[in-house]
């Protein structure tokens, strides 16, 4: 895949998550951050997924430590999105869909949404599971893994468990309704299955 595709690709995927606010806080730049992996390199292998049945699956499925801070005034929870806008051949594989976290809640450590909890309400990721499900990448390039924060006017259990990324997208700008997005942050990690 060219670095050309490869780009256009990642900015139509973050493109509708992080265009659902544009509002900049006050206080600071709204960020996300990880001790796991740094913004664009790559990540450890333990982030990926285990699966015995699939040869590409061949980490510990240890989802990375996230930390965020400055989300913008009116916040009441946040949302998380991970992507991997070149998986499926390019169709988008949506490794985890979290919302409903409560605004005093502003980081998950190493391993601490590698299953469901109840600090987060679980949405449906491609591979039909609430919680996060790390990368299963094929041989050859690297992946590039998007990680979008958003904050949000949600009330922490407003929402419904079991939203894919599309229906949650939908709440959160209705056609025609307000944004309840107040605004986002991203990272992405990288990852190639070693040899």
């Amino acid at each position: 895949m060219s670095s050309t595709h490869v780009l256009g690709r990642l900015l139509a995927a973050g493109a509708l998550t992080l265009a659902v606010a544009a509002n900049a806080t006050a206080q600071g730049a709204f960020t996300v951050t990880s001790t796991t992996f740094k913004d664009g390199q790559l990540m450890p292998r333990k982030v990926a997924n285990v699966n015995p049945q699939n040869p590409n699956c061949v980490g510990e499925n240890v989802s990375p430590q996230l930390s965020w801070s400055n989300a913008p005034d009116g916040t009441k929870s946040f949302a998380i999105l991970m992507e991997d806008p070149e998986g499926r051949g390019g169709a988008g594989v949506h490794h985890w869909v979290a919302y409903g976290i409560p605004a005093s809640v502003t980081s998950f450590a190493e391993g601490e949404v590698s299953k469901a909890t109840d600090k987060y309400v679980g949405g449906k990721s491609t591979q039909g599971v609430g919680f996060y499900s790390g990368p299963c990448t094929p041989p050859g390039s690297p992946h590039h893994y998007t990680f979008v924060v958003i904050a949000t006017d949600f009330d922490a259990k407003e929402l419904p468990p079991g939203l894919t990324r599309e229906e949650f997208l939908a709440k959160l700008v209705p056609q025609g309704g307000m944004s309840h997005a107040k605004g986002s942050t991203g990272l992405v990690g990288l990852f190639v299955k070693p040899n």
